[in-house]
């Protein structure tokens, strides 16, 4: 005799939770690249941060890469 069996797959998605952490963490992470000019460090630095702007040198080459003019 044939037996037939019956298999069930549950699917679960991707948490909303996570879509909208992910969310948060790609548009800082596109303002840190392509658009801080030592606003993020002006936090801690003060005034200073706008004159050394150390983010804007750490990621100046991925700034053109990504096509972002930055002078």
């Amino acid at each position: 005799m044939s037996e037939t069996r019956q298999i069930s797959v549950s699917k679960t998605g991707v948490s909303k939770l996570a879509i909208v952490a992910l969310a948060i963490i790609f548009t800082a992470g596109l303002f840190v690249v392509g658009f801080d000019q030592g606003h993020v460090f002006s936090l801690v630095y003060g005034d200073q941060a706008f004159t050394d702007l150390y983010l804007h040198e750490l990621t100046h080459d991925m700034r053109h890469a990504a096509g972002f003019p930055c002078h």
